[in-house]
């Protein structure tokens, strides 16, 4: 039996969520599948012709093979982005094996809110993590803040428990943090933005919260005002006479 190799020409992109799943498909219309394998670091699931999932302590049953050649991975972890290698072996009239290989690469977006003065934690110092740039909202360009080669690069950062910790966040912190690999692709994205507090106002003056005007009061004053002109109008229209006793009446 002969083997014929065939790989693809791109790499196919594939967004996560933490917690969520995805289908890398194989697309292969291949009705006798011998055997598949997916890899990443290592082999992660080999199975023939059957559905099965993978056997791994450190998968723990999250990854399984699904109709013919399709891989599903569930419960999405962080530390499952990066890339993916699906080799699919399948047999044709001639007795001859034939094996498609696809590559995939899954990164994870996610969006966080950070008040002014608390601590932003990252967690994306993945094993695969090369580097951690920053995109800031009023900049035309990206800042390394950390490198596997060099560690931290600014103030007011630091690493604990894995995490890329920035204490004391300010407005200048937020913008887009990607994680890349050696490669320079992205593993993860991830969107801050400042909160803010909706429920107090800060006076500049005096430091002190103060808690803001109900809506109503916005077009109450606005209305008496009117009533109060209206009826001055309509004084200024009635006749006026002098009574008995020299008093001003309005008639």
């Amino acid at each position: 039996m002969c083997l014929y190799n065939y790989s693809g020409t791109t790499t196919i992109s594939v967004k996560g969520k933490k917690g969520g799943k995805i289908t890398l498909k194989c697309d292969d219309k291949a009705k006798d599948i011998v055997y598949t394998d997916l890899s990443r670091f290592k082999s992660i699931l080999s199975c023939q012709n059957e559905e099965c999932e993978s056997e791994s302590e450190s998968q723990n049953g999250r990854v399984f093979k699904e109709g013919s050649c399709d891989v599903v991975i569930k419960d999405l972890r962080l530390s499952d982005a990066g890339k993916y290698i699906l080799r699919v072996y399948y047999s044709n009239d001639k007795a001859q094996v034939k094996r498609q290989i696809r590559t995939y690469r899954l990164y994870f977006h996610d969006e966080i809110s950070v008040k002014k003065g608390e601590e932003l934690k990252l967690d994306v110092l993945l094993i695969n993590a090369d580097k951690v740039v920053h995109w800031a909202k009023r900049s035309t360009g990206r800042k390394e803040d950390w490198s596997r080669s060099h560690g931290v690069r600014r103030d007011r950062m630091n690493i604990r428990d894995r995490n890329l910790i920035i204490n004391n966040f300010t407005a200048t912190d937020a913008g887009t943090y990607e994680v890349l690999d050696s490669e320079g692709e992205i593993l993860i994205m991830i969107t801050v933005t400042e909160s803010k507090d909706k429920r107090n106002y800060i006076n500049d003056d005096t430091q002190q919260h103060t808690s803001p005007l109900p809506s109503e009061a916005y077009w109450i004053v606005p209305v008496e005002l009117s009533v109060c002109l209206l009826i001055l109008v309509a004084l200024k229209r009635k006749k006026m006479h002098r009574c008995t006793g020299a008093q001003l009446h309005i008639c």
